[in-house]
């Protein structure tokens, strides 16, 4: 029998609802963040503003969390596995998306004010909505 991919091993098709529920909860959390900066008036005139502040964030989340393994047949078994595993994906996440913002997204910096929030607010809410996932499955 061959030997599983590395990426095979890292994602388990039964952890959908939970990949679902962290694009969802970041989305959220990156609207709120976006709201502290702009009116829903202008979100609703240029609805760019906010693809443009959660874009890196969610790219930076889709290419880290299979790498390390937040949909992984552990990362869908129990709240004990499954936070550490976002955590440990959102770090990453969050310094890539601050990566390409910089890079990508001329004047728009990553003071360490602004990378703190984004790092222990993302871990916060991956935290609580998998854990309601538990609670609630």
């Amino acid at each position: 029998m061959a030997d599983k991919s590395f990426l095979e091993q890292r994602l388990d098709a039964s952890t959908w609802p939970i990949a679902v529920g962290d694009v969802a909860v970041l989305l959220a959390f990156l609207l709120a963040g976006t709201l502290q900066h702009s009116t829903v008036d202008q979100l609703l005139a240029d609805p760019g503003l906010y693809l443009v502040a959660a874009g890196p964030f969610v790219l930076g989340w889709l290419l880290c969390a299979p790498l390390i393994g937040a949909y992984s047949p552990g990362g869908g078994s129990a709240p004990n596995s499954s936070i550490p595993l976002a955590i440990r994906s959102w770090i990453p996440a969050a310094i890539v998306g601050m990566a390409i913002r910089v890079v990508a997204l001329r004047g728009r910096g990553a003071e360490a004010s602004f990378a703190a929030v984004m790092i222990v607010g993302g871990a916060a809410v991956l935290s609580a909505w998998r854990l309601l996932y538990f609670k609630l499955r």
